[in-house]
């Protein structure tokens, strides 16, 4: 986290009022963004009414001097990628993103954050402008539906191996058929997995290997030495793999439910052709 501060643009208010108290920040870029905003790059971008420009952006969350939320959304993300690294590694680093940089401010935050900034109000979303859009806010958890299915996907992403010891073997499904010939995994006989929703989302991602589908609909991060965590997305279903590894599925049809598909003949060809196609952070 970081306790930077940038200007909120038309925030207003007495002197001070519209600097940004800064809690975290996040990526926008094809090959990583927050999964709730929409199922690929350019539908992330649309859900803040941002161009899919291929640098991508950053966005910085905060509070301004009267409590208010505020998403600031800034065209160095270079300089959000630095700062989220250092966190990660739990370097204290100061982001302080330059006014220039500024490509628009939304009110409220598109996640829940589970920190305030201290000396203010508690979050709250700022007093409506005239013409001013909505404020940004949460999936609501008491329900399910597409960016809940996203978010869970993120979260079993970034929990891998928590997420992955809770399965006993006798849940896994088979991964539905033989290894196609000469590796083309879009043959992928997905028939053999049981559940119907599986087998549509099965389906639909080795057809990614023929028609490439928009940009970050397929991202790829680091495992390991030898492997790649995969996350996939589709018309009504996210899936999470390791390339090394099987693959899990959360469909809108299934609340809250994991479905796990096991690593056989087939599953690794086509971990490894999605893998070919995603966007990898450079």
């Amino acid at each position: 986290m970081s306790d930077g501060e940038a200007t909120v643009p038309g925030a207003g208010g007495v002197a001070g009022d519209d600097a940004l108290l800064v809690l975290t920040a996040m990526l926008l870029t094809p090959s990583r963004f927050p999964g709730v905003l929409g199922d690929d790059y350019p539908a992330a971008c649309a859900a803040l009414a941002l161009e899919p420009y291929e640098e991508g952006y950053g966005l910085v969350l905060g509070q301004d001097g009267r409590g208010a939320r505020w998403t600031v959304v800034i065209e160095d993300a270079s300089q959000v990628a630095v700062a989220i690294a250092a966190w990660d590694c739990g370097v204290e680093h100061d982001l302080s993103p330059d006014e220039r940089s500024v490509v628009c401010a939304l009110p409220g935050w598109p996640m829940d954050l589970a920190v305030a900034a201290p000396g203010v109000p508690a979050p709250h979303d700022p007093e409506p402008d005239e013409g001013a859009p909505e404020p940004l806010s949460p999936p609501d958890a008491g329900t399910w539906g597409p960016p809940q299915r996203r978010l869970g996907a993120d979260e079993i992403a970034a929990q891998w191996p928590v997420w992955r010891e809770q399965l006993d073997d006798a849940q896994v499904l088979p991964d539905g058929g033989e290894a196609p010939e000469g590796g083309v995994a879009g043959e992928l006989a997905a028939d053999a997995v049981r559940h119907p929703g599986v087998r549509r989302a099965l389906t639909e991602a080795a057809a990614y290997t023929k028609a490439p589908p928009p940009p970050g609909r397929i991202r790829s991060s680091y495992a390991s030495a030898e492997a790649r965590t995969l996350r996939v997305d589709g018309p009504g279903w996210s899936m999470v793999a390791r390339t090394d590894d099987i693959a899990l599925f959360l469909l809108d049809e299934e609340p809250g439910t994991v479905i796990p598909v096991g690593r056989g003949a087939a599953l690794p060809g086509l971990l490894a052709a999605l893998d070919g196609l995603a966007v990898h952070p450079s």
